[in-house]
């Protein structure tokens, strides 16, 4: 297959791939109102459709990643997209609500399967120079998903139910499953070797390589810390998810001790090591917290403050997701022109500034500086997305591709948890008589007033946490697309 074909038919795949798990999940948010009257569901197993789908999802994306790199990305793409498509099917038939959670975390290790595959097949298959715009595409395409979502679920639900959008993702899953399997993938660019291509080694070797060990530790760390983490807003620092955070740090203690000691660690020592790579985490890290803090304040003082229905809510947050999108190819531009570390200070910028113009702005759903803000929010983020994810795809030694990509993804699924538990305990300690108005799940409500007055300094908050993520833009790249020789440097 001529080159310039695979890399196109690899990047459709790419980005299918990772569109179809935005698009889940922001359809299921829609429909969990309607599944849990048809199911006569509790608002506690309504949740977990969703706890148990991330829990899965961020406990196997690193272990997801290093299969990638042992048997071949493409394969465990395939794996990942087949299985998503049967649970997805299997969804639609769920007779009850046990059914529904217990699919929906089966869906979540397929789901870990696929996402890192997606930045895997893309390193493999394009040179340094255009994989920050392949990379733009596909950011593209998911802040798309992510916006057309709820119109998308909306209309499938007024029409067919809520099933109907579990099937949704069935036939191009499938399509894209099988295709890639039918796409031979070449060696990567910057290595002579086999793994992480698809090519077969001894079996033997690829176990014992795995670090099946350090897996299980950090898939018990990163199952408490995100089960604690969406815990807190619904029920605050209760006993549970106090226990729930020392055990993430107890595990998360005796994996980074296994780490040092194995001799065939999960994370390759090379990929720690590699100041480019964990400065680009870190800097997902705060700006994800960030936004997706800002998104549940925003969302919230919308809807329950201003009493605006999910649409209007959605049409005032609609400037973020479309900059998102028409943004994402600007960035590439700008790495490709600028180098990571002036573009990502560049995002930073706009995303600690649109925090502070959010935290000031007049509370009326038409002030025009809160449509500004949400503008420099989407165009910072989306810049910070396809810049950090270009450094860590591009400085990972091909070998590791896959676990890098794992880390990312988990970087992904850890900060806006972590951004929401953030900004719910801030408006909690602040905002005075949380608990005048009780939810049905155990939960506090604020009244309008109180969460007017904790909006401002917990938007502060975050826009600090924003600017955490400062010195480590300063530690990425200065140029642009590295070569493979510094990239192992």
């Amino acid at each position: 297959m001529r080159p310039g074909r695979h890399r196109h038919l690899t990047l459709v795949a790419s980005v299918t791939g990772a569109v179809i798990v935005a698009l889940d999940g922001t359809v299921l948010t829609i429909a969990q109102p309607t599944l849990q009257r048809d199911l006569h569901a509790s608002f506690a197993q309504v949740q977990w459709t969703s706890t148990g789908y991330l829990i899965a999802v961020a406990a196997l994306l690193v272990l997801a990643g290093r299969l990638g790199d042992r048997y071949g990305h493409r394969e465990v793409f395939a794996v990942g997209t087949v299985g998503f498509a049967a649970t997805s099917a299997a969804l639609a038939l769920a007779p009850g609500a046990g059914w529904v959670i217990g699919l929906r975390v089966a869906q979540g290790i397929f789901g870990a399967l696929l996402q890192p595959a997606t930045l895997g097949m893309l390193r493999a298959a394009f040179p340094a120079d255009r994989l920050p715009m392949a990379i733009a595409v596909r950011s593209s395409a998911i802040g798309l998903a992510a916006a057309a979502g709820p119109l998308v679920g909306g209309a499938l639900i007024a029409h067919f139910g809520w099933r109907s959008v579990f099937l949704l993702n069935v036939a191009p899953a499938l399509l894209i499953g099988v295709a890639a399997l039918a796409v031979r993938v070449p060696a990567p660019h910057d290595t002579g070797a086999a793994v992480g291509t698809g090519a077969k080694a001894g079996a033997g070797a690829r176990t014992a390589r795995l670090g099946l060990t350090g897996a299980c530790l950090l898939a018990a760390a990163l199952a408490c810390l995100i089960h604690t983490l969406v815990e807190v807003p619904r029920t605050g620092w209760a006993p549970g998810t106090v226990l729930g955070l020392a055990a993430a740090v107890a595990a998360g203690g005796a994996f980074a001790w296994h780490q040092r000691v194995a001799a065939h660690p999960l994370i390759p020592r090379q990929v720690l090591a590699s100041r480019a790579l964990t400065a680009a985490l870190a800097v997902l890290l705060a700006s994800s917290a960030t936004m997706f803090g800002a998104l549940f304040v925003g969302s919230y003082f919308l809807q329950e403050v201003l009493a605006l229905d999910p649409l209007q809510s959605g049409l005032r947050v609609l400037p973020l997701a479309v900059m998102m999108v028409v943004g994402a190819p600007v960035a590439a531009v700008l790495v490709r022109r600028q180098g990571p570390r002036r573009t990502a200070l560049g995002a930073m910028a706009l995303v600690s500034s649109g925090m502070l113009l959010l935290a000031g702005v007049e509370r009326s759903a038409a002030s025009p500086a809160m449509a500004v803000a949400f503008l420099m929010l989407g165009a910072g983020f989306g810049t910070v997305m396809v810049t950090a994810t270009a450094v860590v795809v591009q400085q990972a030694p091909a070998d590791d591709s896959g676990v890098s990509g794992g880390l990312k993804q988990t970087i992904m699924n850890i900060g806006p948890a972590l951004g929401i538990a953030l900004a719910t305990t801030s408006i909690t300690l602040i905002a005075p008589g949380l608990a005048t108005r009780q939810a049905g799940d155990g939960g506090s409500r604020w009244t309008a007033a109180a969460f007017g007055g904790a909006m401002g300094p917990t938007l502060l908050l975050l826009a600090a946490v924003a600017a955490l993520g400062v010195p480590a833009a300063l530690r990425l790249p200065s140029g642009a697309a590295a070569d493979p020789a510094s990239r192992r440097a």
